[in-house]
């Protein structure tokens, strides 16, 4: 597949409601040091019944927010239909430059009343995790090795065995290998056609 360039430029940010703005502002400003950077005010927005809100943003680098709406009069709601697994699965991933950055603000979190809760070595990267005072849950990263092309073909041929697997009956893991597995094996066949 021919390369395209972006058109776009990243995240400008990712928002979530916060029935709780004192903690919220303690933990991103306070205790993990992100700047407030915008905050706007409305009476309503939209449609009619719209509640009255501010929208704060902390600024977590790289041109990059963070954004909380504060609802007036809105009572706390928590979907607790959501499976534990996908409401876990939605997290927000934020990148630092270095372990020792990620071992500082496992410091800070752990002498804060959100301590970290689990610090897991992935293939690629290091992650802290907390869930921050609204139930979030919010990754601190950083990079152990750089991603490269092989990282990228692996994961175009991932992707692919993915989209196969799951389009037929009873997807599985082993499924997904045994087709990666022969997706590689015809992309090598290739190579080796075009090899003079």
């Amino acid at each position: 597949m021919p390369e395209r360039p972006h058109l776009v430029r990243g995240v400008d940010h990712a928002a979530f409601p916060t029935f709780d703005p004192a903690a919220t502002v303690h933990f991103y400003r306070d205790v993990l040091g992100f700047p407030v950077a915008h905050a706007i005010t409305a009476v309503g927005w939209g449609p009619a019944q719209h509640p009255d809100f501010v929208h704060f943003f902390f600024d977590i680098g790289g041109g990059d927010r963070i954004a909380f709406f504060y609802y007036f009069g809105t009572e706390p709601y928590r979907d607790d239909e959501v499976p534990r697994l996908l409401a876990e699965a939605r997290h927000l991933a934020i990148h630092v430059d270095s372990v020792e950055v990620l071992d500082d603000y496992q410091r800070r979190l752990d002498g804060s009343p959100w301590p970290c809760e689990m610090r897991v070595p992935h293939e690629t990267l290091e992650s802290i995790y907390v869930h921050d005072p609204n139930g979030y849950l919010i990754e601190l990263t950083c990079p152990t090795r750089m991603l490269g092309e092989a990282d990228r073909e692996d994961g175009e041929l991932t992707v692919e065995a993915l989209l196969e697997v799951a389009a037929a009956p009873d997807p599985s893991i082993a499924k997904l290998w045994s087709r990666k597995a022969e997706l590689i094996a015809r992309t090598a066949e290739r190579l080796v056609e075009v090899t003079p």
